[in-house]
C-alpha cells in the first residue's frame, strides 16, 4: 500500500472514530467536533482500559498472490509481544489502544501502535463474535527504513471470556499485500 494511499485512509479512520458510537459516546457533548469526540475516546480509553497482553500468532500469505518460491522465503510464525488498555461499553461494544512489536514477513522488527474498536455478536454466554477496525502507525524496515506510516485495517475476532483470536487482512496486488494476520488476546 502506498504512503499517499494509507495516509487517506489514516485520516478516515480518525474520522469514522469520531463519529463512531462507543463506551464514551455517553460522556460526549452534543456540539463536539469529530476531532474532540476523538481526543475524548481515547482518552476514556487510557484512563479506563483494563491491561492486555498479544500475543502474534500467524502471518498468513494468500497462496493465490504469491509463488510457492516467494511464500517459501517468509517468516509466517511472527515471533513477538504486545501491550494495550481495552474497555467495553454499556453497549458491550470494545475499544482499545495498543502496541506491539513482531517479525515482519522477511525475519525484521516491525512495530505497531494504533486504536481499534469492534462491537460483537453473543453466541452464547461466554462466546461472542466481533466485527470492527484499527487506525494505526506502523514502521518496517523495507518501507521507509523504519518511518512510520499510517493505516487502517478491517478487525475480527471470535472471544471466549477473557481470551480471543483476533485478525485482520492486509489488501494488496500480485506479489504484496494479501496477508491474513492472526494474534492472540488475553484480558487482565
Amino acid at each position: 500500500m502506498n504512503l499517499r494511499l494509507s495516509s487517506r485512509l489514516f485520516v478516515i479512520g480518525l474520522a469514522v472514530m469520531g463519529v463512531a458510537d462507543s463506551a464514551a459516546a455517553e460522556e460526549v457533548v452534543p456540539g463536539d467536533s469529530w476531532y474532540d469526540r476523538t481526543v475524548q475516546r481515547l482518552e476514556t480509553t487510557w484512563e479506563k482500559g483494563q491491561p492486555e497482553l498479544y500475543l502474534p500468532l500467524e502471518t498468513y500469505h494468500m497462496r493465490f498472490a504469491y509463488t510457492q518460491q516467494k511464500i517459501d522465503s517468509f517468516d509466517e510464525n511472527p515471533l513477538g509481544l504486545g501491550i494495550g488498555k481495552g474497555v467495553y461499553g454499556a453497549n458491550g461494544d470494545w475499544q482499545g489502544l495498543y502496541a506491539m512489536g513482531f517479525h515482519d514477513s522477511h525475519y525484521k522488527p516491525e512495530y505497531i501502535a494504533g486504536y481499534g474498536y469492534k462491537t460483537f455478536w453473543r453466541m452464547s454466554e461466554e462466546l461472542k463474535f466481533g466485527l470492527g477496525y484499527t487506525a494505526f502507525l506502523t514502521t518496517r524496515t523495507d518501507i521507509g527504513h523504519y518511518t512510520p506510516f499510517p493505516g487502517v485495517l478491517p478487525l475480527i475476532s471470535l472471544e471466549y471470556g477473557k481470551f480471543s483470536i483476533e485478525a485482520t487482512y492486509i489488501p494488496g496486488g500480485n506479489g504484496d499485500g494479501n496477508i491474513l494476520f492472526l494474534w492472540g488476546k488475553m484480558r487482565f
